[in-house]
């Protein structure tokens, strides 16, 4: 059983920066996929970023590219997203969420979520 815990969300502005991660535990995911998703009020959830379990490609949904970066750490088994030049469409609440299959079309194990609002 995989048990993963973000952290890092909370209020900032329009422009600002903040930075979630991602900690696992139960069993190391250096072989697993990890991404992040978001959930805005009244929407879908929908993919934001993806890294694979080597780190060595990283994926982006459009409306993020350039201004997110997903980074994983093996060693210590966590996953982060430094998020710049925030907008007030960020806002939502963000689930880590990671896969030990071949590709990231499904996700086994997923996080509680963490809030980002940011602020016009």
């Amino acid at each position: 059983q995989v048990l993963l815990v973000e952290s890092g969300g909370g209020l900032v502005q329009a422009g600002g920066s903040l930075r979630l991660s991602c900690a696992a535990s139960g069993r190391t995911l250096s072989s697993a996929a990890e991404a992040w998703f978001r959930q805005a009020p009244g929407k879908e959830r929908e993919f934001v970023a993806g890294i694979t379990w080597s780190g060595g490609n990283t994926y982006y949904a459009g409306s993020v590219r350039g201004r997110f970066t997903i980074s994983r750490d093996n060693a210590k088994n966590t996953v982060s997203l430094q998020m710049n030049s925030l907008k007030p469409e960020d806002t939502a609440v963000y689930y880590c969420a990671a896969t030990f299959g071949t590709t990231m079309a499904k996700f086994d194990y997923w996080g509680q979520g963490t809030q980002v609002s940011v602020s016009s």
